[in-house]
């Protein structure tokens, strides 16, 4: 398969891309980036290895979001999976569902990556506000989603992170389109290739990765059923009180509907989300067959959606167990703000001191798959 100029297999690490001199030479520049832009200092996203500041380019006043990623990590060079970063980025700069890459500075420490900024910030946000989105809410979102993964999958990249904080909104709620960000971990899937790694965040992680067995295309689509499942209820399929009990959940994938939940939600979203979470892999719908579900094609779509903003003197629900609502007594659990973050997951900058406690991006090379 052959990429857009400049972009190729990394034939030194699989499941990655890698960019032509000529291209980094002319993306990647040397020089301080605060010669050409005005960077806020105080980041509006954090990751563990990452920070996410407003910028604003000098001379054109655009603004932008500037990805500041360190170049080593636990004493790894780093630098070959930013490049893959950039070269999804690049590679996707005329999807219109994928955020898009301006330019790219680099220092002997980190590089920085300057996106577009996406006014409306992350899809979690909305849906912390409304405990989950109306039905006919949650088909548009997804339309959008999946027409995003398409474009990746058609390039056989799995993004391998897809969550509500990987999902961006361009303007206010619901008038707006969505786009997908981070590709910190995603993977190009290589015919004749096995990829093997434990990656991702435990609520929306496939049990193919908790198993330790190849990551497909296919494992992004799990994750667009628990999407489907979290949007249309706020609600995590398969959390547990710990991680262990959530990775026996989807390992066992232990799905049910609540009628609490679901009550009022079509048999046509039921079957959409069963088909995605299918425990193996090869069961699953594909991408064309996810887009062209009767349910995301027969329900009716209203051009007015309105969204309910809580009042001065209401709160949103959280306790300290990992943002999860134990007040439900059944078997799913409240998903508002979780604690759960990988290395390439940005949280809200006030939400920066919490302990990271996520599955980490890194390759495993012994079978390490997960006990219950």
């Amino acid at each position: 398969m052959s990429f857009t100029d400049g972009i190729s297999y990394n034939t030194e690490c699989r499941g990655l891309l890698s960019l032509h001199p000529s291209l980094a030479s002319t993306l990647i520049k040397t020089e301080k980036i605060t010669d050409y832009y005005h960077v806020e200092q105080t980041p509006f996203a954090r990751g563990k290895f990452a920070a996410v500041r407003k910028c604003t380019h000098k001379v054109t006043g655009i603004e932008y979001a500037a990805k500041f990623i360190r170049k080593r990590r636990r004493s790894m060079d780093q630098r070959n999976d930013i490049c893959h970063e950039i070269a999804v980025l690049k590679l996707a700069q005329n999807c219109g569902h994928i955020v898009n890459i301006h330019e790219v500075y680099e220092t002997p420490t980190e590089m920085a990556l300057v996106l577009e900024l996406v006014a409306g910030g992350e899809l979690q946000r909305v849906i912390d506000i409304n405990d989950g989105l109306e039905e006919v809410q949650v088909v548009h979102v997804l339309q959008q989603i999946l027409k995003g993964l398409r474009f990746l999958h058609s390039n056989n990249i799995a993004h391998l992170d897809l969550k509500p904080q990987n999902l961006l909104i361009t303007s206010s709620y619901p008038h707006c389109d969505i786009k997908l960000c981070d590709f910190g971990i995603s993977r190009v899937i290589e015919n004749g290739v096995e990829l093997r790694e434990i990656l991702g965040t435990p609520d929306y992680v496939a049990p193919e990765v908790l198993n330790f067995e190849p990551i497909s295309l296919a494992t992004d689509i799990w994750s667009v059923g628990v999407l489907a499942y979290v949007l249309l209820s706020g609600y995590s399929p398969f959390a547990g009180d710990t991680k262990q009990e959530t990775f026996c959940n989807i390992t066992q994938c232990a799905l049910s509907f609540p009628q609490d939940l679901f009550s009022n939600i079509s048999d046509d979203a039921r079957d959409f989300i069963m088909v995605t979470l299918m425990p193996e892999p090869n069961q699953r719908i594909n991408i064309d067959e996810c887009l062209d579900h009767p349910w995301l094609n027969n329900f009716p779509l209203k051009s007015c959606l309105n969204v309910i903003l809580p009042s001065d003197n209401e709160t949103v629900y959280k306790n300290s167990n990992n943002g999860i609502d134990t007040r439900n007594k059944t078997e799913t659990k409240k998903y508002l703000c979780p604690e759960i973050c990988n290395e390439s997951e940005f949280c809200n900058s006030k939400e920066s001191e919490r302990n990271d406690i996520s599955l980490t991006s890194v390759e495993v090379i012994v079978d390490r798959g997960i006990p219950c």
